[in-house]
């Protein structure tokens, strides 16, 4: 069963930039995620570059931005040989470690090592990676004739001119590249990206879970941290050179370009930037969006994922099979839970709906002042606040039913599978439709999935929250089933209706076909509650969709506008929100304050892994690091009395970012990205430069445990390695 993160946002940041008199992108302190073409716009030498910013992005092809990919399951990951070899995250590479597990061969606990290429684990067909060749702002290409239009005119010749340029574009890319146009903030900007794919993708040494995800749960958007997240993949294609699929026949991939590592000494202050694919972002959004997340939908998720991951959790506990499999599964959904719910913790302490509020009513001020800006952005504000107006109410209502049958998901990536089958055949039985063959496999393949524990636990969370919907709200289908009800009777209720579905009358493939060959008439007699329920969720789908498609169209252009004002107000010029494509951001190491009296340095250390050590999950680091420790066995990479493990720094990154390079001003990866901290969360509608944090794995841990620990020091003769030397005054 696949979790209902495929169909969630990723969690995600954006930002300002102001324009300079020289014409430099300046954006507050390390806040930023900007596109490939706007580095060398950037400051960048003043902040502590060496290299020159063509050196990093070069239209004419070379920068090191080639060797910076996509990974195809939602993470970055970096060239680091000339023979294909991939440096990303630990947990980046976890879904093809446990897929290829057994309760012998747990390699999602026990790690996996390749003694060779021969020995090297495919990575499955969820795994590909998507090179960059190309990156450029087509918005003036895109938008050229549109000047006056509105409307459904406007959305034709905005996507008449995007595919035109697409088959135009990739009629002149080389063999096996491909082309995308992309509009950015609601069309704001329009962006062209030319990728090439290769889907052979292996695991070559991934340590054991007790290293690369130490801390677990506990320890997650936390520091101090003593991750080691980490793993190495490589690339294959056929001998000719070509993307193919997996094959004992194909060979390394010859990167163009890959990265130098260095296991220099560090010191807080030190210049370092991220190449990486950073999630959806939305900070430019308007006050009435970001209240409705931070009160609304943030909450909804977290609750929503936690029963899922409740759940699966109990599943486990009595299955160790199931507990293996699982694993990521659960892993994934308490990621989430815990970035949502900070998030909305510090959207709260940073009072970010009052701030954009205050920005809001000082736009207003300055739209007032000036007779060509009233013309231009005088109803903005209230035409967006009459929208939301109406879209509220029945936004809390729609975010449930829209969500609940899964009607809009493929049934393999919704947890209440089962509950969507159900809702089909009514309206097949209500059409008259039969049951065709496709979709009698298609049900037989939900039984031979599903986990009837997390359709019940999903199925009666949503019935309980339709319960708590204010008044003017409620679902009448539900209110007319269970009326007169009330307290420990109506949840009774709801229960029974849980029960039904997932685990008495409809636990068998067989009992979702039967349901094809009844009347409406004998369907509502036998499953009076189900056929209710079903039908009126088939009948609101409709207004719900209805509803989101005028929002959408009357939102999207008022976005703009608010967007473009609020800029010119500012005299900024604003770069795209992230939304998966490649990104760049630049900061320091520096540590932070989470509260008062408390201040934390950047950096820790193997000692600090042992200090946590108890011996139980997930703290439980392997007896061979205490021994490497207390011997004081670093090899090249110790640092006095330990071996640096990871670092902190002023990077602006989010989802997606993960298994991203950190490099220093030499552009030499120095350490890899995979998780920011909590105080910093929220950061898809904001940026705190005091709080927020980039954590990072230090180079040097990666290639202690490769090679001290894992004894997979032949992986690292392919590397181009630079900068051993002793520590610098106060750094590490």
């Amino acid at each position: 069963m696949k979790s209902f993160r495929s169909y969630l946002f990723s969690y995600a940041m954006v930002a300002t930039m102001i324009l300079s008199s020289f014409g430099f992108l300046v954006a507050r302190p390390d806040e930023g995620m900007y596109t490939p073409d706007q580095i060398a716009k950037l400051p960048l030498k003043e902040r502590g570059l060496k290299i020159r910013p063509e050196d990093i992005y070069n239209p004419k092809g070379g920068g090191l931005s080639e060797a910076v990919v996509r990974l195809s399951i939602g993470c970055s990951a970096e060239f680091v040989s000339p023979d294909g070899l991939i440096l990303t995250n630990h947990h980046c590479g976890y879904d093809a470690l446990v897929a290829a597990s057994t309760p012998e061969k747990n390699y999602g606990e026990i790690g996996y090592k390749a003694n060779s290429r021969a020995d090297e684990l495919p990575a499955g067909n969820n795994y590909s990676i998507d090179i960059p060749e190309r990156t450029e702002d087509v918005t003036a290409i895109v938008t050229k004739g549109t000047e006056g239009l509105s409307g459904d005119a406007l959305a034709k010749a905005l996507t008449k001119n995007a595919a035109d340029l697409k088959s135009a574009e990739q009629a002149k890319a080389p063999a096996g590249s491909t082309i995308d146009i992309q509009p950015v903030d609601n069309g704001y900007f329009y962006y062209l990206y030319q990728n090439h794919r290769i889907s052979d993708i292996r695991i070559v040494y991934a340590p054991p879970k007790n290293i690369g995800f130490y801390g677990g749960d506990p320890d997650n958007f936390e520091w101090t941290r003593h991750d080691g997240d980490f793993t190495w993949m490589r690339a294959y294609v056929a001998p000719d050179g070509k993307a193919a699929p997996y094959s004992p026949n194909n060979v390394p991939y010859k990167p163009k370009k890959y990265l130098t590592l260095n296991i220099g000494p560090k010191s807080e202050g030190d210049f370092v930037f991220v190449l990486g694919y950073p999630g959806g972002t939305t900070r430019y959004r308007e006050s009435q969006n970001i209240e409705f997340s931070q009160n609304v939908n943030f909450p909804f998720i977290v609750n929503f994922l936690s029963t899922q991951s409740n759940a699966l959790q109990e599943i486990g506990r009595d299955d160790e099979s199931k507990r293996i499999k699982l694993q990521a599964e659960i892993f994934e959904l308490n990621n989430s839970i815990k970035a949502y719910g900070g998030g909305v913790e510090a959207m709260k302490r940073a009072r970010v709906v009052d701030q954009r509020r205050a920005e809001e009513a000082k736009f207003a001020e300055w739209v007032a002042q000036n007779p060509d800006r009233q013309k231009r952005y005088g109803t903005t504000l209230s035409d967006i606040d009459r929208l939301y107006k109406t879209n509220y109410a029945t936004a809390q209502r729609d975010r449930l039913l829209r969500t609940l049958p899964g009607l809009n998901t493929p049934v393999a990536q919704t947890p209440m599978a089962v509950f969507k089958e159900l809702v089909d055949a009514v309206a097949a039985v209500q059409a008259k439709k039969a049951l065709s063959d496709q979709k009698r496999a298609e049900i037989q393949q939900v039984f031979a999935e599903r986990e009837p524990l997390v359709e019940r636990n999903v199925l009666l969370y949503f019935l309980q929250a339709l319960d708590k919907l204010p008044a003017n709200q409620r679902f009448d289908a539900l209110e007319a089933l269970l009326s007169g009800q009330t307290g420990a009777s109506r949840r009774e209720a709801n229960q029974a209706i849980a029960d039904s579905v997932a685990l008495k009358d409809f636990n068998s493939a067989d009992s979702i076909i039967a349901l094809y060959s009844m009347t409406p008439a004998q369907f509502n007699d036998k499953y009076q509650e189900i056929w209710k329920i079903a039908n009126a969720l088939i009948a609101e789908q409709p207004a719900i969709a209805q509803r989101q498609a005028a929002f959408a169209a009357g939102i999207n252009p008022l976005r703009i506008a608010y967007m473009r004002g609020m800029a010119e107000m500012r005299g900024t010029t604003p770069y795209p929100d992230a939304n998966f494509t490649q990104r760049f951001t630049f900061g320091n190491i520096k540590g932070y304050s989470p509260r008062e009296a408390v201040q934390f340095s950047p950096f820790t250390t193997l000692k600090g892994v042992l200090e946590k050590d108890t011996g139980i999950e997930p703290f439980n680091a392997p007896p061979k690091l205490r021994e490497l420790q207390n011997a004081h066995d670093f090899g090249r990479y110790g640092v006095g009395d330990s071996v640096p493990v990871d670092f902190l720094a002023t990077l602006d990154i989010i989802g997606g970012n993960s298994g991203s390079p950190v490099l220093n001003g030499y552009g030499e990866q120095t350490g890899i990205v995979f998780d920011g901290n909590y105080e910093g969360l929220g950061n898809d509608y904001f940026f705190s430069p005091d709080y927020g944090r980039t954590i990072a794995v230090d180079i040097r841990y990666v290639l202690f445990i490769t090679e001290k620990f894992g004894d997979a020091g032949w992986i690292l003769n392919e590397l181009t390695i630079k900068g051993a030397g002793k520590a610098k005054a106060a750094g590490i």
